[in-house]
């Protein structure tokens, strides 16, 4: 294969081996690994919404903001693929190598439990962070009711429609996983990274990692007198963010719409085009 990348089919390959060298990972490494993922994701969210919190305060500016916080949010993925991490959402693409039998079924949740644990380890772990840095009063304390109101918006969403937004996500950031394996060299990979997450934040798409970060963070600074009112919200809405809210209201539903878009719509899509033992692979 000349060139500096590779064509879809032979991405499909490697797709496929990459999921037999997760499952290789002791379950300590692929915990570490999810822990780091977790947090390269988390500095992406806050860093996003650093970028453009001043923006997305305001309806008029909002899409420009989502624009911004896209540009900034790519980093987190390239520092999953490239710098190391085991990152949930682009790890539902090991359903590849299972379908072709190379993994076991057990192998590969146990993998997806590991990594996912560890994820949300790095990412609460940030949060706290961020509540305890200070940094939340940027902006005169609009960068904390900001991350507020983010996350009383994302705990508000109903869950047919957080399931379809997890899809839409996963579907654009597992392409971003493909992109980066057909890469050859760091250049391609970060091109190939940047684009379709810039997508997918501009557009608005959920996260169940990232938001392992952005609601956390929004529960832990409503406790600031200061940046829940800065949030603008009345107090119903502050008192339903609670981490039953979290968990059941958003990360559910995102979590199962994260797993149909990358599993179905990317892996199994590109299985069968080229991989399918019944199938010939188009030239």
């Amino acid at each position: 294969m000349d060139g500096n990348f590779l064509p879809p089919a032979a991405i499909a390959a490697h797709a496929s081996e990459a999921g037999v060298k997760k499952t290789a990972l002791s379950p300590a490494a692929q915990f570490v690994l999810g822990i780091l993922a977790g947090a390269f994701i988390a500095f992406a969210s806050e860093g996003s919404t650093m970028a453009a919190f001043n923006l997305l305060a305001d309806p008029s500016t909002y899409g420009l903001g989502r624009c911004l916080a896209g540009v900034v949010f790519p980093t987190g993925l390239m520092l999953v693929v490239l710098a190391g991490g085991e990152l949930f959402t682009g790890n539902t693409l090991m359903g590849i190598a299972l379908v072709q039998r190379r993994i076991s079924l057990g192998s590969m949740l146990a993998n997806w439990f590991w990594v996912y644990a560890g994820n949300f380890v790095g990412s609460l772990l940030l949060a706290y962070m961020m509540a305890e840095s200070g940094l939340f009063k940027s902006g005169s304390g609009l960068l904390g009711g900001v991350t507020i109101a983010i996350a009383v918006g994302k705990i508000s969403l109903p869950f047919t429609a957080a399931f379809f937004l997890g899809i839409l996500c996963n579907w654009l950031v597992c392409l971003a996983v493909w992109i980066a394996y057909g890469a050859k060299d760091m250049a391609g990979k970060l091109l190939g990274i940047f684009f379709p997450i810039w997508l997918f934040i501009t557009s608005g798409f959920e996260h169940c990692v990232a938001n392992m970060y952005y609601i956390p963070a929004g529960i832990l600074a409503k406790s600031n007198p200061a940046w829940a009112s800065a949030a603008g919200l009345p107090a119903s809405a502050l008192e339903s963010l609670t981490w039953t809210n979290f968990l059941f209201a958003n990360l559910l539903p995102v979590t199962l719409g994260n797993i149909v878009g990358g599993l179905l719509f990317v892996g199994m899509a590109y299985w069968f085009v080229y991989l399918k033992p019944s199938v010939k692979s188009p030239a």
